[in-house]
């Protein structure tokens, strides 16, 4: 079999996503598409273009993104109900720029459209999965614990909504970026955390305990959003402790935390979903980053879910060729992406399976140009059995470098 041969070009795109569906035992639950690098229009073009198709030929009826998943309600009650303008919920509904997208735009755009006039089962939902955390901040847990403490009242609660708001106080003192590199600066050893950690604990297993009352006198969709709020809370909490944490393990430990409350996330859709994130976060293998000379490792999102999910877990891959306004250049020919930029066509799917067997016996290197100091993530074929199909682009145009903004 020739590399050509285990994939499908992309110029009939339903096509060549139908065939790679088939390659799988089944089609999953939660089906992974990475991204190799952010901030590059190309990729959520082609997340728009995969999750249509699903939608309209596969019954996929979420998609779920690398973004705040508490902002991300105010998506999905837009995609869903309507409510609000398309220009506060791309100001408010996402972390990370996301909403600057052009891409994100019509995602959002098409999936009002799909929505307007089907009753509410049928319709199409967004969620952003990823933790409210920035690359060098995290949220105070002050919108997650009083939403959850809202819902719970008529319980038998553990503290009054002031006594939480007595015990977050400045909101600023959570967020302070430089909590990020010295525990010293952190909140997460204090004894109002400690506290919190109790409250928020309390408030989880009410909402528990109490959920058949609850349901039946609120709804299924509000019980759930306050679940969302309440292991929000709780992973911020246990978040912010992490960071005042002073082993050498610190870092590893913030950075597999968040990546537990995305697969937390991931687990409660209850819609045959498109994952969208950064390959990093939905590869089985564990992730790995070497900062100021220490190697960090952690598990990934993917990694937590695939094994609890079997089957009902795909991980598509994203590589690209290359990309000059991004100081991207065309690849080595003795690299994966080298090869795969060799083909005639300009966008491919395949199946891994496939493609590991077209490869066999090649000694390919690692990608290694300036590549590496722009945000792009070289595909390693040693980790090729580990996902179930590749996406590969051979040349991002230079047009689409400010197409986000």
């Amino acid at each position: 079999m020739t590399v050509q041969d285990s994939g499908w070009a992309c110029d009939d795109l339903g096509t060549a996503l139908t065939n790679l569906l088939d390659s799988f035992p089944t089609r999953p639950r939660l089906l992974g598409l990475g991204e190799p690098m952010h901030l590059e229009e190309a990729f959520p073009r082609l997340r728009n273009r995969i999750f249509q198709h699903l939608v309209e030929h596969e019954g996929y009826r979420c998609v779920a993104i690398e973004s705040d998943c508490l902002s991300g309600l105010i998506v999905d009650d837009y995609v869903t109900e309507g409510v609000g303008s398309l220009e506060t919920v791309l100001r408010q509904g996402f972390s990370h720029q996301v909403g600057e997208y052009a891409a994100t735009r019509e995602l959002i755009t098409w999936m009002r459209g799909f929505n307007e006039g089907r009753p509410f089962a049928d319709r199409v939902r967004f969620a952003g999965f990823d933790a409210p955390l920035e690359m060098i901040s995290a949220a105070s847990p002050r919108q997650a614990l009083l939403a959850v403490h809202a819902y719970l009242a008529g319980t038998d609660l553990p503290c009054t909504a002031e006594r939480i708001d007595q015990l977050i106080g400045d909101d600023a003192a959570w967020t302070s970026t430089e909590a990020m590199m010295d525990p010293a600066k952190s909140l997460g050893g204090s004894a109002e955390v400690k506290e919190l950690r109790l409250i928020a604990d309390e408030l989880q297993a009410l909402l528990l305990t109490e959920s058949p009352r609850l349901i039946s006198t609120t709804s299924l969709e509000s019980w759930r959003r306050a679940a969302l709020h309440a292991r929000t809370a709780t992973g911020l909490l246990r978040y912010h402790a992490a960071a005042a944490d002073t082993s050498p393990q610190r870092i590893s430990r913030m950075l597999g935390l968040r990546e537990a409350m995305m697969a937390e996330n991931l687990a409660a859709l209850t819609h045959r979903t498109l994952v969208f994130a950064q390959n990093s976060h939905l590869q089985r293998q564990p992730s790995v980053w070497v900062l100021a000379g220490q190697r960090l490792e952690w598990w990934g999102a993917g990694a937590i879910m695939s094994p609890q999910l079997g089957d009902e877990y795909a991980f598509i891959a994203l590589a690209l060729g290359s990309a000059p306004h991004c100081g991207l250049p065309a690849p080595q020919p003795d690299t994966f992406e080298g090869v795969l930029s060799e083909l005639p066509g300009d966008e491919y799917l395949f199946s891994s399976r496939q493609l590991a067997a077209a490869l066999d016996g090649q000694n390919l290197v690692l990608r290694k140009d300036e590549a590496t100091h722009q945000g792009y993530f070289p595909f390693d074929t040693r980790h090729l059995g580990d996902t179930d199909g590749i996406a590969f682009l051979k040349h991002v145009p230079s047009v689409d470098a400010d197409a986000h903004r």
